[in-house]
């Protein structure tokens, strides 16, 4: 199976490039531009039978440990749309784009790969933006809003290239903070990228 890795980031799959010297890798850089043009460049020069995000997160919910490694079945960019007198209107509600626009089902990009139907790792909703905040009244309202549990600063751009694309795709994210805390010293990123690799390295022993 001819499969790609992606990870905005080198440092968040070290250990799998350290052990795996066979799989493509591609390293976006962080955020939804870099992810998107660097990502639809490598598709378009080469076929993949499946592409693998892999890389870190924050979380909206408790329900969730910090460390633990989720797979994200549906994504949506929750910073894209219009902000009038305090209120935000995502794309959807504005008229510019329908909900079920394609790729978007409902407002959301949806992954149906067969993966989710193995169990193999919890499932979780997820959000993009491309800005990172300690507000916490706009977390609030992003975790109201989206109903997700989990935050990232690439995944909707990764799920949308794949469906455009029409390519088998998974991503999958550790949780090594809570969405809104900047004290770095309460995060567990070294035990969130070394649950990453762990899962990924069995994923790619079992394709």
């Amino acid at each position: 199976m001819n499969v790609l890795i992606v990870s905005a980031t080198y440092f968040e799959i070290k250990p799998f490039l350290e052990q795996n010297k066979t799989v493509e890798v591609l390293i976006t850089g962080v955020g939804t531009a870099a992810t998107i043009f660097f990502l639809t460049k490598r598709v378009l020069e080469k076929k993949y039978d499946c592409i693998i995000q892999a890389g870190i997160a924050g979380s909206f919910s408790d329900r969730l440990t910090l460390g633990q490694t989720v797979i994200i079945k549906e994504d949506t960019f929750a910073d894209l749309g219009i902000e009038e007198n305090g209120k935000f209107q995502a794309l959807f509600e504005t008229g510019f784009v329908g909900k079920n626009d394609f790729p978007y089902t409902g407002g959301w990009l949806i992954n149906n790969h067969i993966f989710f139907e193995k169990d193999i790792l919890p499932v979780a909703k997820g959000i993009t933006v491309n800005r990172v905040t300690d507000n916490n009244l706009q977390n609030s309202a992003n975790k109201e809003k989206f109903s997700a549990v989990v935050e990232s600063m690439e995944g909707a751009a990764f799920h949308y290239v794949c469906l455009q694309q029409n390519i088998n795709f998974l991503q999958l994210r550790s949780i090594s903070n809570r969405v809104g805390e900047r004290d770095k010293t309460k995060w567990k990123i070294k035990e969130a990228v070394e649950n990453l690799n762990k899962e990924l390295i069995k994923i790619i022993d079992n394709l």
